[in-house]
């Protein structure tokens, strides 16, 4: 089996701080976690009439195939409350997201987004 090397976009507005030290407490036990970028404050996308966002990016390998790796992300969301329901620009406790999946882009984001891609370059060659 291989394992793959995975970045992921993590991004919080809500408890931020102690949203992604949650998530990043779970990747670290459950995964084999390499490194974690600085976290960038940004305003928010979309619905400007929110809280701040604080922002980053980690590197993750594991033996999951993607699909497989999406769900599990999803999990660490959900136990982090992540409202499904909310607006796709709205506020949340956690969002996580794959952005780089064996060196390859597979988040559009990565190119519009300035933040994603200084916090993904941080790490990438990590």
């Amino acid at each position: 089996m291989k394992k793959h090397e995975c970045i992921i976009g993590i991004g919080s507005n809500i408890n931020p701080a102690k949203n992604i030290a949650a998530a990043l407490f779970f990747l670290r036990q459950e995964q084999e976690f390499v490194s974690v970028s600085s976290l960038i404050k940004t305003s928010p996308i979309g619905i400007p009439d929110q809280s701040d966002f604080l922002n980053g990016a980690a590197k993750i390998l594991t033996m999951m195939e993607m699909a497989d790796f999406k769900s599990y992300l999803k999990d660490i969301e959900d136990r982090l409350k992540r409202d499904r329901t909310a607006p796709k620009f709205g506020p949340r406790t956690i969002d996580l997201d794959i952005v780089i999946w064996d060196g390859d882009i597979v988040d559009p984001d990565y190119f519009s987004r300035d933040f994603l891609k200084t916090a993904v370059d941080e790490i990438k060659l990590t």
